[in-house]
């Protein structure tokens, strides 16, 4: 009974670390200067466009997030980060999605200016079981749909703005690695060539951004960008060495503030998954040794664990490992 209650309060002491260092990478990727740098380098839109711009200019409302923020007692602060609409997403039939970082923007075209939906999504596991991209998708054709009844009503569907979702991916498989890749709508002429107006029918685009390793040719530009932001290895201030000298993201309080706070969880999750480690290499370590007594003595396995002082509180757990 003790064992499983041991086990248990790590299991949650676990989930609970987990849980925080997923709403710190949210809020991270929430900030405006962050931001800018996301959507300069994978939305057209703004290729033109400086990241001071973009985050000062283009970026609509205040922070929100998928979730109750991190950090309690900052809820009520102005912080540089985005808001506009509601990060849940609800129909009676299909149940709630509740995105990571949802936002409104507007950006520059030779009509003036245009306004874009944009989603940004941190995804630790990229096989999650379904392919990823239908995901991304889905939530690209949810975010037009919800659009019925706030931007447009009955016939007005030339009112319905661009949506993007872009998702950070941080443990892709190999093949994936150092990648960034764009699918979108486009037009394919069958027979004849009739041409209609781009943004009439390019509405959506999901991105997917899949960090890897340093040593890979790839690895730059954003790539390097978010994988020094995200890293669980380099410390704080070589983070904001990086982020400033290299992409000019100003370190203001609240953002270094953050970096640092991830840093620490990342530590803490280290921590953890070592001495997991070496526990799971204790364990099979005794089993191993009690199964060799057993062997080469012919003794049981009560008889093989006197001998080595496995303590009374454990030899129940071995002797199920030994009957599997």
């Amino acid at each position: 009974m003790q064992q499983e209650e041991n086990y248990l309060a790590q299991t949650i002491s676990q989930a609970d670390v987990d849980a925080r260092y997923d709403e710190g990478v949210k809020r991270l990727l929430a900030n405006k200067s962050i931001l800018a740098v996301i959507m300069k380098e994978c939305i057209p839109e703004y290729c033109d466009c400086t990241t001071k711009d973009i985050a000062e200019k283009y970026i609509e409302g205040e922070p929100q997030i998928g979730a109750v923020g991190v950090n309690i007692d900052e809820t009520n602060r102005a912080t540089p980060a985005i808001h506009g609409i509601n990060t849940e997403d609800a129909t009676l039939s299909e149940g709630t999605i509740r995105y990571d970082v949802r936002f409104y923007a507007t950006a520059p075209s030779e009509d003036g200016l245009i306004g874009l939906i944009l989603n940004v999504e941190a995804q630790n596991r990229y096989n999650a079981g379904y392919p990823l991209l239908k995901r991304a998708i889905y939530y690209c054709s949810r975010m037009i749909s919800a659009q019925y009844g706030t931007e447009f009503t009955k016939g007005e569907y030339g009112k319905i703005k661009k949506v993007y979702s872009i998702w950070v991916c941080m443990n892709p498989p190999k093949e994936r690695r150092n990648t960034i890749t764009q699918y979108s709508i486009q037009e394919k002429h069958i027979i004849g060539e009739a041409v209609e107006q781009v943004r009439n029918y390019d509405l959506m685009s999901a991105v997917m951004i899949c960090l890897g390793d340093e040593d890979d040719k790839n690895y730059g530009g954003l790539l390097k960008f978010l994988e020094v932001l995200l890293s669980e290895e380099k410390s704080p201030e070589t983070k904001k060495k990086i982020l400033e000298t290299e992409f000019e993201v100003p370190m203001t309080q609240t953002l270094e503030s953050e970096v640092r706070y991830m840093c620490n969880l990342s530590q803490g999750v280290a921590e953890r998954a070592m001495e997991k480690g070496v526990a799971q290499g204790e364990n099979r370590a005794m089993l191993t040794a009690i199964r060799n007594l057993m062997e080469t003595l012919g003794v049981t396995s009560d008889k093989a664990m006197d001998a080595l002082k496995v303590p009374e509180a454990d030899r129940a757990k071995y002797k199920e490992q030994l009957r599997s």
